[in-house]
């Protein structure tokens, strides 16, 4: 029996739900509450205080700069933010969680009712999210790596009080092929304002899914499993993709869901049971008594509104319209700002867009992928790499010149222009030199040019291909096409 795939499953008797929880470090140099240094990679419990802590007489102050990211993000989404939010106290004993509790929002928090748009397969998405709101992460609990970890668990708390934000969707996604446009689309506009560097390798975005399954036409919701240890958007789609096809099949055999949190198994492809589902009220929620409430000016959220970059999905929009791109192009270049940056810099310097976006998202992008490069080390400046697009655009060297043009501005660390001049590498475009060349090549395979004449036009690439082979590649094949058409059709 072939295999069912999860779209197969699910097609025609349930409709899959799913809403996300983001986990966002805001990108700041201190915590949220104390002002110890939020840097990756320092030794372990060396970025601690009374504060991190909760110790007796050690009081949190809130961090304005975490203050004014998130506040940077949710104007971005389109979110409300509340001039008043109140932070609160979330209880549950785990043992990174030195002071037992974690400071939160829960029922005020200070953004609501944002909405991220993106595209899935060329079909516009709408993703409703239902609030974003500021905490403080845990420390990390430390299962292998040393030699008793079969016994011993090791707590580093350097992450004890970093800031986050966490932005939660409503159900509104219906696969997980919308899950990984929407999470993609986030992560563009979480780096695109500066918030957080998207770094998922690090911890600084962390996703949480929620999925469930309900009869296609019923409005009420499914019983739900909270998917977790999602270190990839791929993951995502691929944890989401086994869930549904798991709790369809308890659903169709007549069993219930369980509301529990499951891990994914990114080595066997699965998810497993890791516990039942907490409700809010397990958490007894109660408001932080060392925090008044969080006041944001409307004319503070106003400043930081007119100071937002053009945002990841207009700046696509734009692309497309001012520089002719196909969607899909655009869709990739405006992935990272700096990108987008490197991108429009070749293409109005070049003149030609979307000779600059084959050469950015072509060879520009292998290289960097080579040499594990991010676009803002980029070997080749933008305006180096626009000199090339400007002579292949002019036609002054044709499509394989510029590679080996390419690979020797890399190599050299020059301008296109001065080796193309330097080596002889000019495109022939002079008519008659060419022709006469034409012409020598025409008369050395006279079987080639009868098959020609006897109506086999195929054999004229074989010809073309010949003159470019006489000249070193540096005839222009549209003008040695045109020639080698004449002089065969002249016989």
């Amino acid at each position: 029996m072939a295999a069912r795939t999860a779209e197969d499953s699910t097609a025609t008797r349930y409709e899959v739900v799913i809403g996300l929880e983001v986990h966002a470090q805001l990108l700041v140099r201190t915590k949220l509450f104390c002002g110890c240094p939020t840097t990756y990679g320092s030794p372990p419990n060396t970025n601690i205080c009374p504060v991190c802590f909760g110790l007796p007489g050690a009081l949190p102050v809130l961090n304005k700069a975490a203050v004014e990211a998130g506040v940077r993000l949710a104007v971005a989404t389109d979110c409300t933010v509340h001039t008043t939010s109140i932070f609160s106290r979330k209880n549950y004993f785990y043992p990174d969680l030195p002071k037992g509790y974690q400071i939160s929002q829960f029922d005020r928090p200070f953004a609501t009712d944002g909405r991220v748009a993106c595209e899935v397969a060329g079909r516009p998405l709408v993703v409703r999210l239902r609030r974003i709101h500021l905490e403080e992460d845990a420390g990390k609990s430390i299962h292998d790596g040393f030699p008793d970890s079969s016994v011993n668990t090791y707590l580093d708390f350097n992450r004890s009080g970093v800031p986050l934000c966490e932005i939660v969707t409503e159900p509104d996604l219906r696969s997980p092929e919308e899950a990984y446009a929407y999470l993609t689309r986030l992560k563009s506009i979480l780096t695109w304002t500066g918030v957080c560097d998207g770094n998922m390798e690090e911890g600084s975005l962390r996703c949480d899914a929620n999925v469930s399954l309900r009869p296609v036409g019923r409005e009420e919701l499914g019983i739900r499993a909270e998917l977790k240890n999602l270190n990839s958007f791929r993951n995502v789609q691929r944890a989401l993709e086994y869930e549904m096809i798991r709790q369809e099949g308890i659903l169709r055999d007549g069993g219930t869901v369980a509301q529990e949190t499951r891990l994914y198994d990114a080595q066997r492809g699965i998810t497993v049971s890791m516990r039942s589902k907490e409700e809010s009220h397990d958490y007894r929620y109660f408001p932080e008594p060392d925090l008044l409430p969080l006041v944001i000016p409307a004319e503070q959220v106003e400043t930081i509104r007119a100071a937002l970059p053009e945002l990841p999905g207009a700046r696509k929009r734009r692309f497309i319209e001012e520089f002719g791109l196909p969607e899909p192009a655009a869709e990739l270049l405006t992935l990272e700002r700096p990108m987008a940056d490197y991108f429009e810099e070749v293409a109005r310097q070049g003149g030609d867009a979307r000779q600059a976006a084959n050469w950015v998202m072509g060879d520009l992008t292998r290289v960097l992928k080579e040499r594990h490069l991010e676009i803002g080390a980029s070997p080749l400046p933008a305006a180096r790499l626009a000199g090339l697009v400007r002579l292949l655009a002019s036609g002054a060297v044709s499509g394989k010149m510029a590679k080996d043009v390419f690979e020797a501005m890399l190599a050299e660390d020059r301008d296109a222009e001065v080796i193309v001049r330097e080596r002889g590498l000019a495109v022939l475009s002079d008519e008659g030199a060419l022709r006469a060349i034409v012409a020598q090549v025409v008369a050395g395979f006279p079987t080639q040019a009868e098959q020609y004449r006897g109506g086999k036009t195929t054999v004229l690439g074989f010809f073309v291909g010949q003159v470019m082979k006489a000249t070193g590649g540096q005839a222009s094949p549209e003008l040695a096409n045109r020639l080698v058409r004449e002089v065969l059709g002249g016989l």
